[in-house]
């Protein structure tokens, strides 16, 4: 067999938020993909990045008071650690916020102007005046010009599914202020998709794409493309256009760059690899990207026609999934089924969902649904229940009565019967139809179960005339155990290892044909405990409990959030301590009596730690004197001072200019 050479990446995780089940099918797909190619003996190298640019991850680091590198590298950290500990076997995660990012994406894009693949116009946009920005169609929202649905976002609508331009919106306004926008012209750039339909036609027909995806693409190649906005004002993060001050290239674009950036880096780490090998035009390498449906117009139109015109090559094959939903309806947030990488991983075995994605993955873009309950009794049923249970009913009688030491000979043709296998097994995995794949490894398990509940070495041991035969039965389950795991190894990589440890052995495809006999095994150990409904349960809680908290927190931002004219209520007057004194049975109050010009007023403050009521009195300082009365256990309150401070002894009154007056308003 032909050794190949491949690159495979998964589609790049945003970096405004945590990994979810969405991620998560993707990766382990894309993982399974990965690791039979290695088993197969192929090279095959596996990269991705987060996400990072775009006015989405400002506007978070603005919220968060923190600079977008700070905001994407903290994103990075986490997603490593939850890809890490679902067994994703990435040989490198980047961020598309790099140098090699920034380096390709300029050299594509003057290889597309010198190609005269680039246009300049004038475009009208929609602008927020108020945070002095153009406004992402994302960020737009309004009610929709079809059926005139309220609260819509810019570019399509979610109750009739029209598409169209932010600037057909009724009544828009900006999601970020809330502002009404305006027209605003602008110069941008574009890619000249226009020029590519025939080119595409072709691509897409290539048999790069599955069928459903070129039935999908051929609704926009039959009306003919439209050239791609490629460019961004600033204010953006993102990486400046070459040569065009203030201009910054749409995420979108330097988005995909990033799988080769991923692979220069990766390169630069590795002497031996060669970027050109994989990404010139005529490259003999293999390239395969693991997208989802919703983004399959990126990766299989604007993708292939600028790689072609900046002469490089174009992706070997487009995997494309569909959406995951969970009892048959979307992942919501509310019912805990949004969830997250590291809520499961607080509950579940990650091997849990690994083996139950392949078992329903079946190389097309259908949606897959997690059922709960079939999710417990499939992993119970197949895995723990089939597979493991072979290892834990054989491996007593090899250790304990047999010194560990398997059988001279194999005793059955059923072992090689399910090594002849190998071949099916093999093609289902190329063709990511690992749904096809499970279900012949588990109906190989049922006969591997049925051959020793035949022969019953439980039995026979109580014969000391069958001794042999119990240790060549429990040795031949042994190598059938042995030759499920191999198949099942791309899936559950964390029992194949303790399986191989276990059976002091290295499963690969090429050790298939060649049976472990008068072999020296080790102690069994178990390799996955039952699956239980209330893990899940669990799981599920927690995922609504966390829902509730952001919600609580944003109920309470938004009731703390004051609109202007509650501002403008406030009667914020100069004040002179004319007295302060300590409150009796109080550790932090002092009692204050305030000049305001025309009265005096009482106050109650907890700036004790930081103030010795002598050292106050006479100063000025500023007070809510329209404050309604407050009655606490220690007296009444009648207004509030002004103070700035962390607390305790770090408080500090505010003090107006000294030619204020007592009395004088602060506007």
């Amino acid at each position: 067999m032909e050794k190949r050479r491949i690159l495979v990446t998964s589609a790049l995780p945003n970096a405004n938020g945590s990994i979810h089940l969405g991620h998560l099918m993707e990766h382990i797909q894309t993982d399974v993909w990965v690791r039979f190619q290695r088993m197969r003996g192929h090279e095959c190298i596996y990269v991705c990045a987060d996400d990072t640019h775009g006015t989405a991850i400002m506007l978070k680091a603005d919220e968060q008071k923190v600079d977008p590198k700070t905001l994407i590298k903290g994103i990075k950290a986490e997603h490593e650690k939850d890809f890490t500990d679902f067994l994703i076997s990435h040989d490198n995660y980047y961020s598309t916020h790099s140098p090699e990012n920034a380096h390709y994406s300029s050299l594509i894009y003057n290889r597309l102007k010198d190609a005269g693949q680039i246009a300049v116009r004038s475009v009208n946009q929609l602008y927020d005046p108020e945070k002095d920005m153009f406004l992402a169609d994302r960020f737009i929202k309004g009610s929709c010009p079809r059926c005139k649905a309220e609260d819509q976002y810019g570019d399509n609508c979610e109750v009739c599914g029209a598409t169209y331009d932010a600037t057909d919106l009724i009544n828009p306004r900006s999601s970020i202020s809330g502002a009404e926008p305006v027209l605003k012209k602008s110069e941008h750039f574009f890619f000249t998709l226009s020029n590519f339909d025939d080119f595409l036609k072709t691509w897409t027909r290539s048999g790069t794409l599955q069928d459903q995806v070129v039935n999908k693409l051929s609704e926009w190649l039959d009306t003919g493309l439209k050239d791609w906005d490629i460019s961004r004002d600033a204010p953006y993060f993102g990486f400046e256009i070459p040569g065009e001050p203030g201009k910054y290239f749409y995420v979108w674009l330097d988005a995909p760059i990033g799988y080769m950036a991923s692979f220069q880096n990766y390169c630069e780490r590795n002497p031996g690899l060669n970027f050109d090998d994989f990404w010139e035009k005529d490259s003999d390498c293999e390239v395969h990207h693991f997208i989802g449906k919703d983004i399959v117009n990126f990766h299989a139109l604007f993708w292939p026609a600028m790689l072609s015109s900046a002469n490089f090559r174009t992706p070997t094959k487009v995997h494309t999934h569909g959406f995951v939903t969970v009892d048959g309806l979307k992942m919501s947030k509310s019912r805990g089924t949004f969830i997250n990488a590291r809520n499961y991983l607080d509950h579940l075995s990650p091997e849990y969902l690994r083996y139950y994605f392949a078992a329903k993955l079946n190389g097309n873009v259908d949606d897959l649904d997690i059922n709960l309950e079939d999710f417990v009794q499939r992993v119970n049923s197949d895995v723990v229940g089939k597979v493991v249970n072979i290892a834990s009913r054989c491996a007593g009688f090899i250790n304990k009565q047999f010194d560990g030491q398997l059988a001279a000979e194999v005793g059955t043709p059923l072992i090689d019967d399910l090594a002849q296998r190998a071949y099916e097994i093999a093609a289902h995995y190329e063709n990511s139809d690992y749904s096809k794949a499970v279900r012949e490894i588990m109906a190989m398990a049922d006969r591997a179960n049925q051959y020793i509940d035949e022969h019953k070495p439980w039995i026979m041991m109580k014969d000391e005339n069958q001794r042999d035969q119990v240790q060549q039965v429990c040795s031949d389950g042994l190598n059938l155990f042995r030759i499920l795991v191999t198949y099942l190894k791309p899936i559950l990589p964390s029992i194949a290892e303790k399986s191989e440890d276990f059976l002091a052995d290295t499963f690969d495809w090429s050790s298939l044909a060649t049976p472990l006999t008068n072999h020296k095994i080790n102690a069994f150990k178990p390799l996955l405990t039952r699956l239980e409904m209330a893990s899940v349960t669990d799981m599920i809680e927690a995922g609504k409990d966390a829902a509730q908290a952001e919600e609580d927190k944003e109920e309470e931002t938004q009731m703390n959030a004051i609109e202007y004219d509650d501002f403008a209520k406030l009667d914020l007057r100069i004040a002179r301590i004319v007295n302060a004194e300590a409150v009796e049975g109080a550790d932090k109050l002092l009692k204050l009596t305030l000049d305001i010009g025309d009265a005096q007023r009482t106050v109650l403050a907890g700036i004790k730690a930081a103030y010795a009521p002598e050292d106050i009195i006479g100063k000025l300082t500023v007070m809510v004197a329209n404050l309604a009365p407050r009655k606490m256990r220690f007296g009444i309150s009648e207004g509030m001072v002004l103070a700035a401070g962390s607390g305790d002894k770090e408080i500090f009154l505010l003090e107006p200019h000294p030619g204020a007056e007592p009395g004088m308003q602060v506007t």
